[in-house]
């Protein structure tokens, strides 16, 4: 009886390894440590937020549209509860998606109103976490094309002959990915050094 138990498992071994099942799961991990790395970069840039705009109410306080556009982007993104099924769920990752992006068009028009004040662009302050921001933004846009690469070939190999066979059996289905309207601000980093033409132009 043991023996032919060890047979069973033993086929059954071959049987998932030939069928794509390995496969299938390692590109699923994949997937689930590409959208890791994208929420730990969208939460380094919200922890950035505060101090950002608390240093920039220092030197333009009556800029208070855009400080709380910034202030209620963030808001919203905390609201949205981030789950372990929201990469297997289309809406919720469309809802992420608006929160992050809100956010991102507030620090964007946040660095165009910090334009006006070389005082707060002098500031030591300001210019580290300036720094901070564009590194993020930078590693978000790597962290996103990485994920967005993942659920690609996650996505290709489950659509597959024999593969489609086993994903089925084993509940694997396509997973949705960031939107097609968000192609461009997932190949281009969003500009936040803002400060050279203007130094350059005061120096002629």
């Amino acid at each position: 009886m043991k023996t032919l138990r060890v047979f069973a498992l033993s086929l059954l071994a071959v049987f998932l390894s030939g069928c794509g099942y390995n496969a299938i799961q390692r590109q699923d991990e994949a997937v689930k440590a590409s959208w890791s790395e994208v929420l730990n970069q969208y939460q380094r840039r919200a922890d950035l937020v505060p101090n950002l705009v608390n240093t920039v109410k220092g030197y333009a306080q009556h800029e208070e549209r855009v400080l709380t556009e910034v202030t209620n982007a963030r808001a919203r993104v905390g609201s949205v509860q981030v789950t372990p099924d929201m990469i297997d769920d289309a809406a919720k990752l469309k809802q992420f998606q608006q929160a992050q992006g809100e956010l991102s068009s507030a620090l964007s028009r946040l660095m165009v109103v910090s334009e006006n004040y070389p005082n707060l662009k002098a500031d030591g302050l300001f210019q580290n976490l300036q720094a901070q921001l564009e590194g993020t933004e930078n590693r978000i846009t790597v962290a996103r094309n990485r994920y967005v690469q993942a659920v690609q070939q996650y996505n290709g190999m489950i659509r597959t002959f024999p593969n489609n066979l086993t994903a089925k059996m084993f509940g694997y289905q396509v997973k949705p990915n960031f939107g097609v309207e968000n192609e461009k601000a997932i190949s281009t980093a969003p500009t936040v050094d803002f400060g050279s033409p203007a130094h350059a132009a005061s120096t002629h």
